[in-house]
């Protein structure tokens, strides 16, 4: 569950569960929070697993399973993926070098099994793994003035200024860790780290003292991350080969990666991939499922992946995987069991103060 749920409930929330935890879905008006994030700074409690490995092989160990290379250096860290054996994508990680352990943040439903499948595999390493999702409480802060936002509050420490870097420092008289995060909603993003017990303090200091932050949930999340043409895991990511969706930040493309204990090149890594993700704006107010067919003509093309009413465009907005080198602009998507027109668009479908580090590259 969420770490404050007491707190979000004073503040009128509405819950639901995501990836088997409770969050908040909205405060009463998401539009008007998604507003607020694009003009100034807002407040955000993400859901993770947090899986602890330490050891002296801690790092080659990782290393040795993950798409990326894991940091050597105390206060850095990285995104990767885990991959199936046919290249496919399994899980997302970010990884971060604490020193003494690596602190690796999953989505929330997947750090038991992680924790549980990599213990199987140590052998002769120096290696303890083990899951340590309910001893810390993460905030999101973003938007255009997220810098001066945690600039305001951070004491002992400058904000980090290099995605995956993080400083240790304190809000108040609480320790905390700042992230500079890979910006998914498009606009300059952190993630604040403390400890559960600390939780209150710490997100009472970032919603009041020094710069105001509008808190939001789920619901605004999900159009800021589609309006900033983020791939997210469970939408887009879960099963795909990193290439259709460009995923080159998550690549180390001079390293080979283990799944279990095969070692796989990386799968259409410097070729051509078969698929491509890419943008749409419908135009009708029907909003499409996901899954939705997407047509060039009477031909079928690929699909939706995820689709949402853009409350600054004004118009429906979708994700879709397509055919490599479709060259039409003007689609249709099946909505209702009927084909209403679609035109590709370019991604983001919105600048904002930053660029997310997962728009494909192709």
């Amino acid at each position: 569950m969420t770490v404050i749920e007491s707190i979000h409930a004073d503040h009128g929330a509405t819950f639901d569960k995501r990836d088997g935890r409770r969050v908040v879905e909205h405060y009463g008006r998401p539009e008007r929070a998604h507003r607020a994030v694009r003009n100034g700074v807002g407040l955000f409690e993400p859901a993770y697993g947090v899986v602890v490995v330490e050891g002296d092989d801690r790092r080659e160990y990782v290393d040795n399973v993950v798409s990326n290379r894991v940091p050597d250096a105390d206060g850095e860290g990285c995104y990767a993926l885990v991959l199936d054996p046919q290249g496919g994508i399994e899980l997302e990680l970010y990884v971060y070098n604490a020193g003494e352990r690596l602190l690796l943040f999953t989505p929330p439903d997947r750090a038991e099994e992680l924790a549980t499948e990599w213990r199987e595999k140590v052998f002769i390493q120096d290696v303890e793994i083990h899951v340590a999702t309910d001893e810390f409480a993460v905030f999101g802060v973003h938007g255009p003035q997220a810098t001066e936002k945690v600039a305001s509050v951070l004491n002992g420490a400058a904000s980090p200024d290099r995605r995956y870097s993080f400083v240790r420092g304190s809000m108040g008289d609480v320790g905390v860790t700042v992230v500079r995060t890979d910006a998914l909603t498009g606009e300059e993003s952190y993630e604040v780290i403390c400890a559960a017990e600390s939780a209150d303090a710490v997100y009472d200091t970032l919603e009041t003292q020094g710069l105001n932050a509008a808190p939001f949930g789920y619901r605004t999340w999900d159009t800021l991350t589609l309006e900033a043409g983020s791939p997210l895991f469970v939408t887009e990511l879960e099963g795909t080969i990193p290439n259709v969706l460009g995923l080159r930040n998550a690549l180390d493309f001079e390293k080979g990666c283990y799944v279990g204990q095969e070692v796989v090149s990386r799968v259409e890594n410097r070729g051509q991939p078969s698929r491509q993700l890419i943008g749409l704006e419908c135009k009708s107010e029907a909003v499409p499922e996901p899954g939705a067919a997407v047509f060039d003509g009477d031909a079928s093309v690929g699909e939706v992946t995820r689709a949402e009413a853009s409350p600054l465009l004004e118009t429906p907005i979708a994700l879709a995987i397509v055919e490599w080198g479709l060259d039409a602009d003007e689609l249709t998507v099946r909505v209702d069991g009927e084909e209403v027109p679609a035109r590709r668009a370019s991604l983001p479908f919105v600048d904002g103060s930053d660029r997310s580090d997962r728009l494909p590259e192709y």
